[in-house]
């Protein structure tokens, strides 16, 4: 019995020196990084007050905002402002756009970034390759207001030159802006041709780091085209093509300021999206618990999509 409490005693004393050199190297670990860790007391102070702080906001979306009375004396209603969006007959419209967009955005700015990327690394001549991606890389720079006066010069109904030249060949006009399954076309469209560039340029440049001595290999072997881009191009720019696929659907996600210039919803609601919707009730309509709500249900949204993508991108690396 005396041994068993001797031995019990000793455990105890290990445990507690183990703690003490576990906390002592942590010690000396502050004390070694200390500089380090002072230069990131700004930025982690930055993101804590305009990115954490804010985000205790949320406690609006269980209450009646009013102005007058401010965040602590608005009365709460519960979960009231979540049933009402889903009771509105909004919610499966605007969810849906959000992530039609995504998968949109995702798939035709990935097949085509990658696309002309190949095209280019394929074709000689340094002087083609410079032009070329400064021509693609330009728009990139267009400010969206820009893009949407260029949108309505086009498509407007009146003297938009898509409808001037059909009334010249005999066909009559199409109203662009009453026509409800085609802006979200349109918005895919003009978001790739000005993003194009920029995924262009990151996959050219990591198929340029490639070793040719692969292809040569792989020709050597008798592997045509379609099995070298598989086995060789497709695994030598996968890092590249998940930071890619990432930022669009960060892009994405943040789809409002193309709606919002180009169609301002519209038409039907066919481009309006969870932000778009978030920004109209709390800015337009003053509605500032209902707009919290929504943005409440759109972070669980993008966590989930977050947690998968992640996932995904450490699957595929491993």
């Amino acid at each position: 019995m005396e041994n068993q409490i001797e031995n019990n005693v000793f455990s105890d004393d290990k445990i507690s020196t183990a703690g003490i050199k576990q906390e002592s190297s942590f010690t000396r670990a502050l004390r070694k990084n200390r500089v380090l860790l002072m230069m990131l007391i700004p930025a982690f102070l930055y993101f804590f007050i305009f990115s954490y702080l804010p985000m205790s906001g949320a406690i609006v979306a269980f209450k009646s905002y009013n102005f007058r009375e401010g965040i602590f004396g608005s009365p709460w209603v519960g979960f009231s402002n979540f049933e009402y969006f889903f009771k509105s007959g909004q919610a499966w419209t605007v969810t849906r756009n959000t992530i039609l967009y995504n998968v949109g955005f995702i798939v035709v700015n990935t097949v085509l970034q990658m696309g002309l990327a190949i095209f280019i690394s394929e074709i000689g001549g340094k002087y083609f390759k410079k032009v070329t991606q400064t021509a693609m890389f330009l728009p990139y720079f267009i400010s969206w207001v820009v893009v949407g006066m260029i949108a309505y010069n086009f498509l407007n109904v009146d003297y938009g030159t898509v409808n001037t030249i059909l009334n010249k060949l005999g066909m009559e006009s199409i109203n662009f802006y009453g026509t409800k399954w085609v802006w979200p076309i349109i918005i895919t469209a003009f978001c790739a041709w000005k993003n194009v560039g920029y995924g262009t340029v990151l996959y050219l440049a990591a198929i340029m780091g490639i070793d040719q001595e692969i292809y040569e290999a792989a020709q050597i072997d008798g592997a045509n085209w379609w099995q070298k881009f598989t086995n060789v191009t497709l695994p030598g720019i996968q890092h590249v093509s998940n930071f890619v696929i990432l930022m669009t659907t960060i892009q994405a996600f943040k789809l409002f300021t193309q709606p919002y210039i180009m169609t301002g919803g519209g038409p039907n609601e066919s481009t309006k999206t969870l932000a778009y919707m978030i920004y109209e009730q709390g800015f337009q309509y003053r509605n500032v618990g209902y707009s919290c709500a929504i943005a409440v249900l759109f972070f669980l949204i993008i966590t989930v999509v977050s947690g998968i993508l992640k996932k995904l991108i450490m699957k595929e690396e491993d």
